[in-house]
């Protein structure tokens, strides 16, 4: 009976693994779609530091996992961002540790012009809410650059144009900084480049260029989307250097043309916006100078003839100086007798006082000075004296004054603190008469459990022990059974009579 059941319970079906299952299930999936290519929106965008991207493509019923590897994510055409229909290409597979199906993506592309055209206009109002393309930002173009930068192909016809139409206008210095103008590489070497221009140091062996021109011819959407890159917007928008966009035709517009200091319709206005034309700037300085010598000959002539007509009313040199001339003939004739007059009366009156100088008439003068010295000494010692007492006399009034005040404000102290006793005793005397210890003594009772003020029946009910506050002190009381109700007395047992 045990033999037979046993063979019941394995019966003939073939055990599998969960490994054989896992890679049955894979071979079948790989085989049936090894290159699919599935439309659907983009949700949920993870990019780990890994490089790798991550991200589900779904509809209105269904999800499916999706993954480009580093190498292959660095090649996608378009970046997927969450809420963009695109179609994907690539082959379906499983992933054995969490039992689910995914598509491994190889190339993206928008669903659409639509698609597209939304996803630039949500990333276009993203950056102008930032204010990369407010018109403070933008930079005057310089008149006259000295070198200027070229962002473009080098096998291109564009730069070409542009070279051929700067050297017809006025020749410059022209670096050109070769980049792919299309496909996957175009945003980062477009950026590069204009960061690499404003990198390069002021009067170094490379010099830097002081206008940037990036350029391209036109295409469609798709041709020009890496100049609508955020990237390439960002460098524009941080660029030092004045930058003028010509990238496609008049009609097609990108976001590098909002965020540039000019954007030009095509690459040959852009060179004609950079430089202006040779032989009319000759012309122009010519005619200019021409002006300036009309003018300068003409201010000159009019001061001339106000000059000669102001000279006109002035009179003759030798006619101002004849009167000053024979004024000077007079006062010098006169002036050899005038001084010899004037030194014989010098003489005589010298001779006049030297005769009143004799040694007696100068002794006398000291002795007189003499007795006036001692008049004035006798006399200062008493001023002296004087004055030395009317100051001692001040300073003792002085001395006397603050001592005096002195005292007063001792006294006023003295006042002042007694005032703030006798405030501090009258608070107290209120605080006493208002504590709740007055209360007590009217015959009042504080009820405590634990330490705490107890207000209702329950509580007190309830307390392990009681503490009665009364005016005298403190009184223990234990709590929490019921008093014992007072025994009535009983009334007298009826009369049972006598036995006998």
């Amino acid at each position: 009976m045990d033999i037979f059941e046993e063979s019941q319970q394995g019966g003939n079906a073939h055990e599998f693994t969960v490994s054989e299952i896992s890679g049955a299930v894979k071979r079948m999936i790989e085989g049936e779609f090894g290159h699919v290519r599935v439309r659907g929106e983009i949700g949920r965008v993870s990019r780990p530091a890994s490089g790798h991207l991550y991200f589900d493509l779904k509809d209105d019923r269904a999800v499916i996992a999706a993954v480009s590897w580093k190498g292959q994510a660095a090649r996608l055409s378009v970046k997927p961002e969450e809420g963009m229909e695109v179609i994907a290409t690539g082959r379906l597979t499983t992933f054995p540790g969490q039992s689910k199906y995914q598509l491994i993506v190889e190339d993206i592309a928008p669903a659409g012009m639509g698609a597209l055209m939304l996803m630039l206009e949500k990333r276009k109002a993203a950056l102008a809410a930032e204010g990369l393309f407010a018109p403070e930002r933008k930079q005057a173009i310089p008149y006259l650059p000295e070198v200027i930068g070229v962002v473009t192909s080098p096998s291109g016809a564009v730069i070409r144009d542009i070279l051929h139409r700067l050297r017809d206008r006025f020749p410059r210095k022209v670096l050109i900084w070769p980049v792919a103008v299309q496909g996957e590489k175009c945003a980062p070497e477009v950026a590069a480049a204009i960061r690499g221009f404003n990198a390069l140091t002021p009067g170094g062996a490379l010099p830097r260029p002081d206008l940037i021109i990036v350029a391209r011819g036109g295409g469609s959407l798709e041709d020009l989307w890496g100049f609508n890159e955020e990237i390439v917007v960002r460098a524009a928008a941080e660029s030092a250097i004045p930058l003028i966009s010509a990238v496609g035709h008049e009609t097609d517009t990108t976001l590098i043309d909002h965020a540039a200091d000019y954007r030009a319709p095509t690459p040959t206005a852009a060179a004609e916006k950079a430089v202006p034309v040779r032989m009319e700037l000759l012309s122009w300085t010519a005619d200019q100078g021409a002006r300036l010598s009309r003018a300068l000959t003409q201010r000159l002539d009019q001061r001339r003839q106000r000059l000669t007509d102001l000279s006109r009313a002035l009179g003759r040199p030798e006619t101002l100086l004849d009167p000053a001339r024979q004024g000077l003939d007079q006062w010098s004739d006169r002036l050899g007798p005038a001084l010899h007059a004037a030194a014989t009366r010098k003489r005589a009156g010298f001779n006049t006082v030297a005769g009143r100088l004799h040694p007696a008439t100068l002794a006398g003068l000291i002795a007189r000075e003499r007795r006036h010295f001692t008049i004035f000494a006798e006399r200062l010692a008493p001023a002296l004296t004087r004055l030395t007492r009317d100051a001692g006399r001040e300073n003792t009034r002085r001395r006397a004054d603050l001592e005096a005040i002195t005292q007063r404000l001792a006294t006023a102290q003295r006042q002042r603190l007694d005032a703030l006793a006798e405030r501090l005793s009258a608070t107290d005397r209120m605080r006493q008469t208002l504590g709740y210890t007055e209360t007590l003594k009217r015959g009042y009772a504080v009820i405590r459990a634990e330490g705490a003020v107890v207000t209702t029946k329950a509580a007190a009910e309830t307390a392990a022990a009681l503490d009665i506050e009364f005016h005298d002190g403190t009184l223990p009381v234990l709590a929490g059974s019921p008093a014992k109700p007072k025994r009535q007395k009983s009334d007298p047992p009826p009369d049972q009579g006598s036995l006998f």
